[in-house]
């Protein structure tokens, strides 16, 4: 198993949030990677902050698997969490869970709306209740995002979780947890008057 996105680290020993401002101050970033088997120890992490810009541009970074390169060695492994500093949005802080094959793994992953623009065009209005769903799977099975078809969709359709179309292997979190976590996704509502006008346009 190899990963299609490459990262280049380098071990780092200093830690603290003086030495994390140091580092972002050299245009750098502290990071973890962790998990693996069960004797391995997380190793902290520095990595160029245009690096990780560049690398965070495609949205598949944040749930394929990676490659992170460690001086002589790799790791293969998954973006895990990322911290931005809030006014710039510049990545701070990364965390990186190793994997194997086998792994199975818990990551949200981004939903895709389609075909919102007939809905538009008809008189709807197409009012997301979210962005993305927590899944779990193998780690080859792990999606770049979830499709939502919204074609021909009517004035007061609703889909729920439980209708989304999912890739084989891969199951929702939330509907593991129940029938009564079964939350909506997408509606269609009546679009107004601002609305109409604006779709005109």
């Amino acid at each position: 198993m190899s990963g299609i996105f490459e990262i280049n680290a380098v071990l780092r020993e200093e830690s603290g949030k003086g030495a994390s401002r140091r580092l972002r101050h050299a245009g750098k970033i502290p990071a973890v990677i962790y998990g693996g088997a069960k004797n391995r120890k997380p190793q902290s992490l520095t990595i160029a902050v245009r690096d990780m810009i560049k690398a965070l541009e495609n949205e598949a970074f944040y749930s394929h698997v990676l490659t992170v390169v460690i001086g002589e060695e790799t790791e293969q492994a998954i973006l895990m969490d990322l911290q931005r500093h809030p006014a710039t949005g510049f990545p701070t802080h990364a965390d990186f869970e190793r994997v194997t094959e086998s792994s199975i793994v818990h990551k949200r992953v981004p939903l895709h709306f389609l075909n919102e623009a007939g809905v538009i065009k008809a008189g709807g209005k197409v009012l997301h209740s979210a962005s993305e769903v927590e899944v779990t799977c193998k780690v080859g099975d792990l999606p770049e995002f979830i499709a939502v078809d919204v074609a021909g969709l009517t004035i007061g359709t609703v889909i729920h979780l439980a209708e989304l179309q999912l890739p084989s292997g891969v199951t929702l979190v939330e509907l593991n947890r129940g029938a009564d976590h079964d939350a909506p996704v997408v509606s269609i509502a009546k679009a107004t008057g601002g609305d109409a006008e604006d779709a005109a346009e």
